[in-house]
């Protein structure tokens, strides 16, 4: 069974950063696709950012291309999720999820999800 454990999540000021890093087990993850999600109040969750962790193809929202960068490190089997020039409209909470093989931004193609971590940016 896939297990993600998000941290890194916090408070900062616009304009600042955050790293936000994701912990997989459970499963050889060299067959995943590894995404971040966020879910601000009242709103729909989003795709932000993912990657197939075998050939490293990644895709970004294109609300934050050019400040997010996501990246992994097989070692750790961890996700991270870079996030520069923070503005308010990136406050949410932060998803990791998982799913075989191929690309996808939509929430309900993943079966797996960690517990998420708040970020919020304040003005």
């Amino acid at each position: 069974q896939v297990q993600l454990v998000e941290s890194g999540g916090g408070l900062v000021q616009a304009g600042g950063s955050l790293r936000l890093s994701c912990a997989a087990s459970g499963r050889t993850f060299s067959n995943y696709f590894m995404a971040w999600f966020r879910q601000a109040p009242g709103a729909e969750r989003e795709f932000v950012a993912g990657i197939q962790w075998s050939v490293g193809s990644i895709n970004y929202a294109d609300s934050v291309k050019g400040r997010f960068t996501i990246s992994r490190d097989n070692a750790k089997n961890t996700v991270y999720l870079q996030m520069n020039s923070l503005k308010p409209e990136d406050t949410a909470v932060y998803y990791c999820a998982a799913r075989l093989w191929t690309y996808a931004s939509l929430a309900r193609a993943f079966g797996s999800w960690g517990q998420g971590t708040q970020v919020t940016v304040s003005s």
